[in-house]
């Protein structure tokens, strides 16, 4: 392995143990399991809002509106729980329809008058956060403690003990699984096959990392439901982008778009797909801040798409395109809300939260450049 790949393997894992280490050093609350908890709420929001940029960025596009997106389409259904008496279930279909038919919309504006994303997600910035104001009237909307209803318990509700460990079991088996079928399949077709005893090793690692979380959370409520909200979208994005024809394409694109249309691909229908998907992580992000904020107020969704864009590129994906996996968008989504999280233990000031996010976000573009050249 060359200086170069073995940077880029142990970069994340470094950056990941030197941040933990430091906060846990200057507040041991920070590994205690109530934290760790809440941790894991927060790693899950920024995360399932990371995995749908990351099918955008796969293919060299980018949205800025998220944010905006997220405070919007969380806002409407809290309004409707809230100020007109729907039931939950309704409000966050209404609000998830909401999120298809803006998204839609915005990824046929860019693929079909060729507007570069860029222009058209800095206008839906603009556009969703002056709307979201709109909505809740800029004042403050609560949703916790509306009759306990579903909205409310999206970020308060957590799994029993036993749950908790039977589903940490079906991971496990789940993710050995995935690996003998990838190594069964890549013997089939003549690839070389890493080392059986590597692999043993790693899933012995990741199933024991598993069961001792689960124990910590445990020791607190449980597993917050929000990370089976997170386990199911990584589990979408990992086998729609690993194993289906549109996974593939989106990598086509981003790594030649050209070539991808003289290849057949219809990338029009392609990059659309990819707003429509980006449009549903957004809804469902939106619900959780929301419920986890406990209210929609006009600061919800506040910078979240630099956030997802910096999980993102932290964990190896291309702002180019065609680069970039589900584990590493987690792996960097848990550096940055790691960071977050410590920095709010630590009571630090707003204006260094704002340093440290836009440090963290140059330092990983500045490292996709030039761990990216050849």
């Amino acid at each position: 392995m060359n200086a170069r790949a073995l940077i880029k393997t142990l970069a994340m894992p470094l950056a990941l143990a030197a941040i933990w280490i430091f906060f846990a050093v200057k507040e041991p609350a920070f590994l205690g399991p109530r934290n760790l908890s809440q941790l894991m709420v927060e790693f899950s929001i920024i995360g399932t809002l990371a995995l749908g940029m990351f099918m955008i960025l796969l293919t060299g596009q980018i949205d800025l509106s998220v944010g905006s997106g997220v405070g919007l389409i969380g806002g409407l259904a809290a309004v409707l729980v809230t100020k007109h008496g729907w039931g939950a279930p309704a409000a966050l279909a209404a609000g998830l329809v909401a999120a298809l038919l803006l998204w839609s919309l915005m990824g046929t504006l860019i693929v079909k008058q060729r507007i570069p994303s860029f222009i058209i997600t800095l206008g839906g910035l603009l556009v969703f956060k002056g709307v979201f104001w709109l909505v809740i009237n800029n004042s403050t909307i609560p949703v916790m403690g509306v009759d306990e209803n579903l909205y409310s318990l999206i970020t308060t509700y957590y799994l029993p003990a036993n749950v908790g460990f039977i589903l940490a079991a079906v991971v496990a088996a789940l993710l050995g699984l995935l690996v003998w079928l990838s190594r069964a399949g890549r013997a089939a077709r003549g690839l070389p096959v890493p080392s059986a005893g590597r692999a043993i090793v790693k899933l012995v690692l990741i199933a024991a990392a598993i069961f001792v979380a689960v124990d910590r959370f445990n020791h607190f409520h449980g597993l917050p439901v929000t990370f089976l909200i997170l386990s199911a979208t990584a589990a979408a994005v990992y086998f729609l982008t690993r194993h289906t024809p549109f996974g593939r394409y989106l990598y086509a694109i981003g790594g030649n778009e050209e070539a991808a249309v003289l290849s057949g691909i219809n990338v029009d229908r392609v990059l659309i797909g990819a707003y429509v998907l980006m449009g549903v992580t957004v809804a469902v992000t939106g619900f959780m801040q929301t419920a986890y904020q406990g209210s929609s107020s006009t600061t919800v969704g506040d910078l979240m798409e630099l956030d997802a864009i910096a999980a993102c590129v932290i964990g190896g994906t291309a702002l180019k395109g065609g680069r970039g996996t589900v584990w590493g968008v987690l792996f960097g989504t848990l550096i940055m809300t790691s960071l977050l999280n410590g920095m709010t233990l630590m009571a630090v000031s707003p204006e260094l939260k704002y340093i440290a996010r836009g440090s963290v976000l140059a330092l990983a573009v500045w490292l996709d450049v030039r761990l990216g050249r050849t």
